[in-house]
């Protein structure tokens, strides 16, 4: 069977600096889906053209919006770039110059130009889980995230807190502590 080898990891979106390529649909579907988890990233777009949705929500989230062709030069000072404009040639472009600076990049929908996917995610309060179908099936992530939506309790960082109380007031070392919260929330994945 095949393996989703990615490796999952939490970023602190206000901390970096973040470029999206495009003003389109595809454009507005990625800034909606990284400001929904991330409602402070650092966002910078540029594009010839940008609809008046991501107009409205660049203006609700203070995304800078520059009316222009990509240019390498918008790369200076960013940490990661998202290429979603409907013309391929600018897309390869964007992947071709993120690569040079070291950035990571993800061109949407060509896998093959993308060092990272923006999965389905579930937040829950301090509880976030993510969902990768390894670029294979965004559909099917979004019906896992619907699923997870649903069965995880609405009350679920009330616990995180009360755990998180609990966890400051454990005595001994590092082990002795894993195993007292170990212990404490085996009952979360009782059958």
């Amino acid at each position: 069977m095949e393996r989703n080898n990615l490796y999952p990891i939490f970023l602190k979106m206000h901390n970096l600096q973040t470029l999206i390529v495009g003003g389109g649909n595809v454009a507005l579907e990625k800034l909606t889906f990284l400001l929904k988890s991330s409602p402070n990233a650092n966002v910078e777009m540029v594009a010839p053209f940008f609809r008046d949705e991501v107009k409205t929500l660049a203006a609700q989230f203070n995304i800078n919006l520059i009316v222009m062709a990509y240019d390498e030069a918008f790369l200076c000072d960013k940490d990661m770039v998202i290429a979603t404009t409907d013309n391929l040639e600018v897309n390869k472009q964007v992947y071709s110059d993120a690569k040079r600076r070291h950035l990571l990049v993800n061109v949407a929908d060509t896998p093959e130009y993308c060092d990272f996917y923006l999965g389905g995610i579930v937040t829950k309060g301090n509880v976030k889980i993510a969902i990768s179908t390894n670029g294979k099936s965004p559909t099917t992530a979004k019906r896992l995230r619907q699923f997870f939506e649903d069965v995880i309790p609405e009350d679920v960082n009330e616990m995180v807190e009360n755990l998180n109380q609990y966890r400051k007031t454990i005595k001994g070392n590092f082990e002795q502590k894993v195993h007292a919260l170990n212990k404490i929330t085996e009952t979360l994945i009782s059958k």
